[in-house]
């Protein structure tokens, strides 16, 4: 017992230690794949291929996601805003949320799930298979080759994800408010229109941004240094889509503190 407890403080510093150097060298992978972005013509293929293969694996998901979101937002705002009679102003409660965060979220989660687990698959089978020592040996960096098109494809498909996830959940939301409801169609749009703003909008695309950016570098980071065998594939698939997840919370917090200071919401 005193044994385990005097390796304790070991432990823990290993692990520390250990998860500072898995962000030192997913941060620098990712700075090497942005190092080369200049360079589009090396690239362009690639990038063209995966915004397809994203868009493919996402594009039904986030409208089968949205719209309900978008409806049980309403539901749930409307039922209260209509004890409080202020019903006319579930619109502006679900389209603002919509905006704000849940957007986002849920364009960088889904591409996170599906279009991730892909990328870290596809990285890891090529890292078992050796097929990344043997580019290097070629002399291609693979990271230039394989990650900067993907880092830059996630990102667009991510702002894309954002747009249609805002206007699948107003759909949602526009069906259970007015048509259910009772509700206006003015109202229903007349409060999001004073409450936001066009800079909502642009940090909210911001935010689409860069979790793309993030989910495609845990993505790769993560299939590139796996362990070898198709365990380690595997066990690389469900830590990207963790990992991601927790950065993408940790970012749009950061990010969403630093909006509000800055840019008071209306009220």
């Amino acid at each position: 017992m005193v044994q385990t407890l005097s390796r304790t403080p070991d432990l823990l510093r290993q692990r520390v230690l250990r998860a500072l150097d898995e962000a030192g060298i997913l941060a620098v992978t990712f700075l090497e794949g942005m190092r080369r972005s200049w360079d589009v013509r090396t690239w362009w293929g690639e990038f063209i291929e995966q915004c397809w293969f994203i868009a493919r694996v996402t594009a039904l998901p986030v409208i089968l996601i949205a719209l309900p979101l978008g409806s049980t937002i309403s539901l749930q705002v409307g039922d209260i805003s209509r004890q409080i009679g202020a019903q006319s102003a579930t619109g502006a409660a679900v389209i603002t949320a919509l905006v704000r965060d849940v957007a986002p979220l849920a364009a960088a989660l889904l591409i996170a799930g599906a279009a991730g687990s892909a990328i870290t698959a596809d990285m890891g089978a090529r890292h078992i298979r050796d097929e990344l020592s043997a580019m290097e040996v070629m002399g291609i960096n693979p990271v230039h080759r394989l990650v900067t098109p993907r880092l830059w494809a996630a990102s667009t498909v991510a702002v894309l994800l954002c747009s249609l996830i805002i206007m699948s959940g107003v759909v949602g939301g526009y069906y259970f408010n007015v048509v259910q409801q009772g509700v206006s169609p003015g109202a229903y749009f007349d409060g999001a229109t004073s409450l936001l703003q066009f800079s909502d909008f642009a940090v909210t695309l911001a935010k689409a941004w860069i979790f793309g950016f993030i989910a495609a570098a845990v993505a790769c980071y993560k299939g590139m240094n796996c362990a070898l065998g198709p365990i380690g594939v595997g066990r690389a698939v469900n830590q990207a889509t963790v990992v991601t997840s927790i950065l993408v919370f940790a970012a749009n917090y950061v990010i969403t503190v630093l909006y509000y200071v800055l840019v008071p919401p209306r009220f």
